[in-house]
């Protein structure tokens, strides 16, 4: 994974820095809502009720909601214009790579190339788009919103706090299983266009159809894993929040908390589990393309940093 991102930082240090910082303020951002929330929610049921400082509070919510989504669309252009750049950079290393092997007769097939060239490529580029800073607003969004929570009301940040550790637990069991599948499915995949691309295309069709059923049978094993492991996830997600909505209306009966909080935590809580599935798909994507980018490194031959610098276009 380290040899990944070292590739990519090394492509577009510059770019990414400036990704990170935005994703920094977007992540600073994401619990000013609901403390708007919970002064409105607080404010409805106080004894001063006045319609100037609801529409005050109003004001001031939408206005970190547009500035936060601003960011947002503004971290989601260049980090998909700076994917598609590495794309682009991905393919004409390959592309070269490819007139260096039609000169030098080495033995890689053109299917395997093809299929580098066209989706492998792809798929790495636009993981690098935001390799970096997708994981920064994530988890700059999680410490945000539970430190709010639990600056509030420390039990509830608890619980909040106790969904993320079992889900880290079972998507680094059930990953390890789904990496191997995906490298067993890449290399069929190869195989099959590298035999597609001969003239014997009769002889060889039992064959590619039968590496189609090994595919398939690869993929369905995939689905069972990442399947059960999400039905654990909603689970502990759903058992997080009748936790919140239990304790929190414990606290209220006693006088211990106030009817804001409870909606922000909860509020808070369903902030949480997006940036947490996301981290959990973002894991699963970074394995994934390790072991792609692994599996490219191949086509390169013992010295792939010939090809570093490629003439590219801005």
């Amino acid at each position: 994974m380290f040899q990944l991102y070292r590739a990519i930082w090394r492509a577009s240090a510059g770019r990414q820095i400036i990704l990170i910082v935005l994703s920094i303020a977007i992540a600073g951002l994401a619990a000013v809502p609901l403390e708007f929330q919970r002064d409105i929610i607080n404010h409805l049921t106080s004894d001063d009720v006045g319609t100037d400082k609801l529409l005050y509070l109003g004001a001031g919510m939408m206005s970190v909601i547009v500035l936060s989504l601003a960011l947002k669309w503004l971290l989601g252009y260049r980090a998909g214009t700076l994917g598609e750049d590495l794309i682009r950079m991905i393919r004409q290393r390959l592309l070269r790579r490819a007139e260096d092997i039609n000169v030098s007769g080495e033995t890689v097939r053109k299917g395997t190339m093809t299929t580098a060239i066209s989706a492998e490529s792809e798929e790495l580029g636009k993981f690098a788009g935001g390799a970096f800073s997708d994981p920064v607003v994530q988890i700059g969004t999680l410490i945000s919103v539970i430190g709010y929570i639990s600056s509030t009301q420390p039990g509830l940040g608890m619980i909040a706090f106790s969904m993320i550790v079992p889900q880290i637990i079972i998507v680094l069991i059930s990953q390890r299983k789904v990496n191997v599948f995906i490298a067993e499915r890449v290399r069929i995949l190869r195989g099959a266009t590298d035999k597609l691309n001969v003239e014997q295309i009769n002889e060889i069709a039992r064959e590619v159809e039968t590496q189609f059923d090994d595919i398939y049978e690869t993929r369905r094993k995939m689905f069972i894993w990442k399947l059960s492991a999400k039905f654990l996830l909603s689970v502990i997600n759903g058992a997080g929040t009748v936790g919140v909505l239990m304790l929190g209306g414990y606290l209220v009966l006693n006088g211990k908390t106030d009817v804001g909080t409870v909606v922000a935590a909860t509020s808070g809580l369903s902030r949480i589990q997006g940036p947490t599935a996301f981290l959990i798909a973002y894991y699963r994507q970074v394995s994934a393309n390790r072991i792609k980018y692994d599996l490219m490194l191949e086509l390169f031959g013992p010295n792939p940093e010939r090809y570093r610098h490629v003439k590219r276009s801005n």
